[in-house]
Parts: C-alpha cells; sequence; structure tokens
C-alpha cells in the first residue's frame, strides 16, 4: 500500500470511529420530556413541539390532566390533588429524573409535583407560567393583574364547577398570532377548566423545590399573562430567562423556537 493510500484509509478510518462516538455520545444525552399543557387545552397542545424534540433523540411524555383532552372526568369531581396524582404516578414509573415543563396555570401544578418529587426532576421549566411563591394560588395571583385579556374575560359557571373565557374573546387572549382557521380547528378541542384547583394554595419547600435548577420562557406579546407580570414573578427565582416574542400560545404560533429553547436548556 502506497503512503496517500494509506493516509486515505487513517482518514476514512478516524472519521468512522469520529462518527461512531457522535453518535454514541448523542445516546448517552437522550433526556425525557414531560411536558404539561395550560389550563383548557390538552396534551394534544405540544404535538409540533414533541415532533421536534423526538427528531432530536430525546423521549417525550405530553399527558392530559383529568377533565382535559382524552381524559373525560367532569369539572366539578377535579381538585389540584388529582393533577398532582396524574404527574407523580409518570414521574415514578421513570428511571431517570426527567425535564418537567409547565404551561401557563399548571406552572402551580409543576411546583408542587416537584415538591414531593424533587428527585425525579432534573430541571424545572415554565412557560409563560405562575411561578408562585409558597401559599400563592392562581386566584391570588390574577387579582392586581391588568391590561390581560383574558383576566378581564374570565368567568365562573354558575354553580362555580368550571371556568371559562368568553367565546368571542379566547382567541385575542391567547392565540392572537396564529390564524383564525388554525384556532377554529383547536377550538372543538378546548374545554372547562376545574374551578376547584384554581383555588388551590401552593405549598412548597427550599428544601425540595428550593434545589431543583428553574429556567422561564417569557413571552413579550402575551395578552392573558402580560410579560411584567411574568417578569415579576421570575424574578430573583431561576437559574436563566429565554424570550420569545410570541402570544400565550407559542406551541401553536411557534413550535420549533419553543423545541429549539426546550433544547438549549439541558446544556
Amino acid at each position: 500500500m502506497t503512503q496517500k493510500k494509506f493516509t486515505l484509509v487513517a482518514i476514512i478510518l478516524l472519521s468512522i470511529v469520529s462518527i461512531g462516538c457522535s453518535n454514541t455520545q448523542k445516546m448517552d444525552k437522550k433526556e425525557t420530556y414531560v411536558l404539561v399543557h395550560s389550563a383548557w387545552l390538552g396534551g394534544w397542545q405540544w404535538k409540533n413541539v414533541a415532533k421536534n424534540l423526538k427528531e432530536n433523540g430525546h423521549a417525550v411524555l405530553t399527558p392530559d390532566l383529568p377533565g382535559h383532552g382524552s381524559d373525560k372526568t367532569s369539572p366539578a369531581d377535579i381538585t389540584m390533588d388529582d393533577y398532582v396524582k396524574t404527574l407523580v404516578n409518570i414521574l415514578d414509573k421513570q428511571d431517570n429524573p426527567v425535564i418537567l415543563v409547565g404551561h401557563s396555570f399548571n406552572g402551580i401544578t409543576v411546583s408542587r409535583v416537584a415538591e414531593l418529587r424533587p428527585n425525579k426532576v432534573k430541571k424545572l421549566v415554565f412557560l409563560t407560567a405562575f411561578l408562585l411563591p409558597n401559599k400563592g394560588s392562581f386566584f391570588g395571583a390574577v387579582q392586581a393583574v391588568k391590561g390581560s385579556t383574558a383576566v378581564d374575560n374570565f368567568q365562573l359557571s354558575e354553580d362555580k364547577t368550571y371556568a371559562f373565557v368568553k367565546e368571542d374573546e379566547i382567541q385575542n387572549a391567547f392565540a392572537h398570532d396564529i390564524s383564525k382557521e388554525a384556532f377554529d380547528a383547536a377550538k372543538p378541542h378546548i374545554v372547562p377548566e376545574p374551578a376547584a384547583p384554581l383555588s388551590y394554595e401552593l405549598q412548597i419547600t427550599d428544601g425540595n423545590f428550593g434545589k431543583i435548577p428553574k429556567y422561564y420562557i417569557e413571552c413579550t406579546e402575551d395578552r392573558a399573562i402580560p410579560i411584567e407580570i411574568q417578569r415579576a414573578m421570575y424574578k430573583g427565582k431561576i437559574e436563566k430567562v429565554y424570550t420569545l416574542n410570541s402570544s400565550h400560545t407559542p406551541n401553536f404560533s411557534q413550535p420549533e423556537n419553543l423545541a429549539n429553547i426546550l433544547l438549549k436548556i439541558l446544556k
């Protein structure tokens, strides 16, 4: 074999080894995301985000909380304990800690779950979500909120068992940056939001919840949780903030950008 041919063969072999090592490293870095939907929606909201994360080699779980998505439990029968139990059961089945993501109201839910299973949560991510202190609640947090289309049009049913936003303001409140056609396609999947969890007072401690690295994804064009409210909630509590110039639902309007942020949080 000539020196030139030997050098060429060596380069090819080194390339193969390098590719093999790269693939091995990629497999070693596989993570599990548990993506928790917002109020009124369901696991279906994460479809395009989950697709991107899976294409990058990660496992993704998008559960329906009771009364949402495919779960048809009556809103009158649902408490925060039911939400928490659903997620805790999922975390208990995982071999390794997960990346736990909470959207909007369910920032409160994932906070409680992290408190109960701190060793099962590697990183905690809040997507334009409620990041509240101990004893905080949704109803308490929104009392002083001004300039929110969602809060201004928020109502409880006559029997006080579920909450809703006036139908003619739903898209404006949550998804003004997607087409009417896209919103109309999603609209049939929007469900009444159980009222009891909204009054739940969060129970967290520095020893459990406090030790988990936290990240916040703020949405600057959010008409449900205005940006100044988001920033007031996360100030001084997080490792890093990421910004999307989107509505309250970047999972619909910017799924690829949102997925890319969730991938960056791994680093």
